[in-house]
């Protein structure tokens, strides 16, 4: 018993010395999980967290669309529905509606079959799709934003795909930088990727104008330059479907075969079903039956087939035109609030004559808002103000309320302006 004892306890020391993963380094902790982190252990009855990239009410609480839970009891008591997978691809229903959303339901290259829809893992899987999906078939250099949603960069880097960026914000004017993006793209070579965010870009919250976007595409079209749509926000940002895919429609109509990332995450509040669609348009029928084929190919060996709930949650509502109805009526509500604040946020800055010219703040659309402000200023309203955001200047619209707004723009001014002091 005593030499079993002895054994064991080398053995478990021998184990303890040859760590397998003692190379292992701890990464760095992710910038806004940080931020959203610190603000939960702040015990400050002010704080404010603008770190969050999820919608928020005017009491700062998370938002379930009152459609979406009438349609989640609905789903619970239909005893018709199972639990078996998936197909590969997803939900035939949720595909073919959520491709009539995003390309317009009398598209003509949905009508001619050239449209290749699966059902994705939210944006962030379909981006992975797409990017896998590229990198087989046409591995050209990736052009970004900068800045960019910073989960790009990875998503691009994994799939084995390498980037470039290019300009999209000027930081001195505050503004859409629109002449370096075209003069970049205009230096790209035939066969490169552009990563394009459809609307509200994050995390500046400027868009191109409708002529912009004509320019742009004219430019890409003359280059052989290939159209990467990311589209997190449609209807969220503007309040209208129409006007916040126009950019991904206009391509379409051009003749451009492209490829759109879609989520549902934001649009619908699905954030925890993980729920989008990953489309390419191809040129023929005939090219979108094998694409289809390959594009399997990439999800099976990922994860093999999608979850049903959320699909058949947004299925249900983009399916039935009285559920669609309540969806538009209240994807117009949390579109309007954000827009509402923006338009608070600035006129309190204004109020208060706080230093600068702050016409930017509603310039800029959707979820996210480039204030401006320096990572030193960004670090008294952390500090001595209990509001987190990350030092970019980037914050979320949604973590401004009625409630708090005034507290925001007094501490944003006491920030300004005590740094400009030193």
């Amino acid at each position: 018993m005593d030499k079993i004892q002895s054994l064991s306890s080398q053995i478990i020391q021998n184990n303890c010395s040859n760590d397998v993963f003692v190379n292992v380094q701890l990464a760095p902790p992710d910038p806004i999980l940080g931020t959203a982190i610190a603000y939960k252990n702040d015990q400050s009855k002010d704080k404010m967290n603008l770190g969050v990239g999820a919608y928020r009410d005017d009491n700062e609480k998370p938002y379930v669309f009152k459609v979406v839970r009438k349609v989640d009891q609905m789903l619970s008591n239909d005893p018709t529905l199972d639990k078996e997978y998936l197909p590969i691809d997803g939900l035939a229903q949720f595909n073919e509606l959520t491709k009539a959303l995003i390309f317009g339901k009398d598209s003509a290259a949905i009508k001619e079959q050239r449209v290749v829809t699966v059902q994705a893992i939210s944006g962030t899987g379909s981006l992975r799709i797409g990017f896998e999906f590229l990198q087989k078939f046409t591995p050209g250099e990736v052009y970004v934003s900068n800045p960019t949603w910073g989960n790009h960069h990875d998503i691009i880097r994994c799939a084995g795909l390498t980037f470039k960026n290019y300009p999209y914000y000027n930081a001195q004017k505050k503004g859409l930088d629109f002449e370096g993006m075209y003069n970049t793209l205009a230096q790209a070579k035939a066969g490169s990727i552009v990563l394009l965010h459809a609307c509200a870009h994050n995390p500046t919250g400027y868009d191109l104008s409708e002529d912009q976007w004509r320019k742009l595409a004219a430019l890409m079209k003359q280059n052989k330059l290939f159209p990467f749509f990311d589209s997190a926000y449609q209807g969220f940002a503007s309040g209208d479907l129409v006007k916040d895919a126009f950019s991904i429609r206009l391509f379409t109509e051009l003749g451009f075969q492209l490829v759109v990332s879609q989520s549902f995450a934001k649009n619908m509040g699905l954030y925890s079903e993980r729920i989008g669609a990953f489309h390419i348009v191809c040129a023929n029928k005939d090219t979108a039956v094998k694409v289809l084929s390959q594009i399997k190919l990439v999800i099976r060996p990922m994860y093999s087939n999608p979850p049903a709930h959320g699909a058949r949650i947004a299925a249900k509502i983009l399916g039935d035109q009285v559920l669609y109805n309540e969806w538009l009526e209240e994807l117009n509500m949390v579109s309007k609030r954000i827009i509402d604040m923006r338009i608070a946020f600035k006129n309190e800055l204004v109020r208060l004559q706080t230093p600068g010219n702050w016409d930017h703040i509603t310039q800029q659309i959707g979820m996210f808002s480039f204030t401006g402000l320096t990572p030193e200023q960004c670090d008294v309203l952390i500090n001595k103000y209990h509001i987190y955001l990350l030092r970019s200047g980037r914050i979320s619209m949604c973590g401004i309320t009625t409630k708090n707004v005034g507290y925001l723009a007094a501490a944003i001014k006491d920030a300004v302006v005590s740094i400009q002091q030193k």
